[in-house]
């Protein structure tokens, strides 16, 4: 079994971080999970720069990424992710509000794994955001480089 590697959840809206993290809460989620406000801290933290510079660790088993953030937009984090060699192969899972076609076909084209839209509902939320931290965090089995 692989040691519990750390989510990395790129959210800029405070109440949806809120509502992720407490559903991962309820369902006793052991992965670490880290947060960050743009796309900006986002690549800090995969780059390890920054105020990041000196994380030790694994790279995430998940990145849960918001596409509308400040700074650097969820789409440059993805191409940036899957331009470089040694993280274009970590799961990305796009967690998003839009519902733009143009979005999704977007996200897919830049290499994303899954794209999810958001349940306005607060128990559709919290399910989604449970069932996708277990099947990326649990059940997937990381390309042995990763």
């Amino acid at each position: 079994m692989n040691p519990l590697r750390p989510i990395l959840l790129a959210d800029d809206n405070p109440n949806d971080v809120e509502l992720i993290l407490a559903a991962f809460h309820d369902v006793n989620f052991a992965n670490e999970i880290t947060v960050v406000h743009d796309g900006e801290q986002a690549l800090d933290y995969l780059f390890r720069r920054g105020a990041h510079a000196l994380r030790a660790g694994p790279q995430p088993a998940v990145i849960l990424l918001d596409l509308k953030m400040p700074k650097i937009d969820g789409r440059e984090v993805l191409r940036q992710i899957r331009a470089d060699a040694a993280l274009r192969h970590l799961p990305v899972c796009i967690l998003t509000s839009s519902r733009e076609e143009s979005d999704l076909l977007a996200s897919y084209q830049l290499g994303a794994n899954a794209y999810v839209v958001k349940p306005v509902d607060f128990q559709e939320f919290t399910a989604a955001v449970s069932k996708i931290g277990c099947f990326w965090a649990l059940l997937n089995e990381p390309p042995p480089t990763v």
